[in-house]
């Protein structure tokens, strides 16, 4: 594969906040908001300005500010004394010891430690099972990394609510044929289903039979909606020094700005972890760092008034989407993305995600971002204004009445 190739398959033109990144005189009046139906709406990513970060976020930045050149420059993997506050948190979350020492390391975001725990377990033809639709990222940094991706279907709209729908035969296929790393998040990005105790306690006896590494993002597992049961693979049995969970404060909790994620797991993978973030980013930024003192230690009913408020949200955006024939939105369980399937239109899915932009003032992500068979699929994110949110997916249903088929 030549350099170019390597570069173009990243693609970032439909990434999160890049769509809105035209010169087209069109776009810029969208970015101005001259002669729209309504206030525009960036479904690509979450609104921080409708749902605040968490209280005290800011202040304890400053704090670590204040602190000076031992916070600005911590160890690559991050300040101990912040790992080990957070470990204990992440243990109680997860249901099984974190090693704050030699098991975590703090990044430059959750796409930070997406990036280097894939890098530090996939090389060129390794064979690596990608679940599909999973999150835009997993495939694009296999692809980089020049690995062999075997792919295995997520069956969400048929699935019935009491599982996720992945395909367990095709996941041990792909174990069967070679793939020793297996990519997946939980909740699922895009389409918001939360894995099964059975389907999780499956992942980990394949995982255990055929010796290979999981890595899985679990970023959105606090935002979890009523009667969901999320089970940790963490917490299975399987070797641990086969595990690295990921997850953040960047969505759930609005901190999306300070750029913050946390690998943790098996030592071995985080050294490899951070040898290459000593020479990518050398650490997360030091005084951000700090901000994760407030991480699972937000104001009692904080987290459930953000959860209540997401899913009513959720619900109403799900009434009208409902309301379109000849299409598909499950509800999501977790997380705060939609994924509707769309009927047949009389253009290609790719043109109205760009007549959406210019002419609604709705921005959202095109499903082949995470998945080739999902074309006719669009995500959305509703961690927005709730009244703004309704009004521009009111207006994406009007297009689609506009050029059905």
């Amino acid at each position: 594969m030549t350099i170019q190739n390597k570069f173009a398959r990243l693609a970032t033109d439909n990434a999160p906040g890049q769509e809105v990144r035209q010169t087209a005189a069109g776009t810029q009046a969208l970015l101005r908001g001259d002669a729209l139906p309504g206030r525009p709406v960036d479904f690509s990513h979450g609104d921080v300005d409708a749902h605040e970060p968490t209280p005290g976020s800011f202040e304890v930045f400053a704090q670590g500010v204040a602190k000076g050149g031992s916070q600005a420059y911590t160890e690559y993997r991050g300040d101990l004394e912040i790992r080990e506050e957070v470990a204990a948190r992440l243990a109680d979350f997860t249901g099984a010891p974190v090693d704050a020492r030699d098991g975590m390391i703090v990044t430059p975001g959750t796409q930070g430690a997406l990036f280097l725990a894939v890098a530090a377990t996939v090389a060129r033809g390794d064979k690596v099972a990608i679940v599909q639709p999973d999150y835009f990222a997993n495939r694009k940094l296999v692809e980089f990394f020049e690995g062999e991706m075997i792919p295995v279907r997520l069956d969400y709209e048929t699935a019935g609510e009491d599982r996720a729908g992945l395909d367990l035969d095709q996941l041990e296929a792909a174990f069967r044929a070679g793939a020793r790393v297996f990519l997946f998040s939980n909740p699922n990005n895009p389409a918001g289903v939360v894995y099964s105790p059975a389907e999780i306690a499956r992942i980990a006896a394949l995982a255990g039979q055929y010796g290979a590494t999981v890595i899985v993002d679990q970023l959105y597992s606090r935002l979890r909606y009523s009667g969901v049961t999320y089970t940790h693979l963490r917490a299975q049995d399987l070797d641990p020094q086969n595990v690295v969970t990921i997850m953040g404060p960047s969505k759930t909790e609005s901190l999306s700005g300070y750029r913050l994620g946390v690998a943790f797991g098996a030592p071995a993978i985080i050294a490899r972890m951070e040898k290459l973030q000593a020479i990518v980013s050398l650490r997360a930024a030091g005084y951000c760092q700090a901000v994760l003192r407030t991480w699972f230690a937000e104001p009692e009913g904080w987290m459930d008034d953000r959860i209540r408020r997401h899913q009513a949200i959720r619900d109403d955006l799900l009434s009208v989407l409902r309301g379109i024939g000849g299409g598909f939105a499950r509800a999501p369980q977790a997380g705060s993305y939609l994924f509707p399937r769309l009927p047949a239109l009389a253009v290609p899915h790719a043109d109205f995600v760009r007549i959406l932009r210019l002419q609604a003032g709705t921005v959202v992500t095109p499903g082949t971002e995470f998945s080739p068979h999902h074309g006719d699929c669009v995500r959305l994110n509703f961690s927005q204004d709730h009244a703004a949110a309704v009004a521009a997916v009111e207006r994406l249903a009007s297009l689609v009445e506009r050029y059905r088929a």
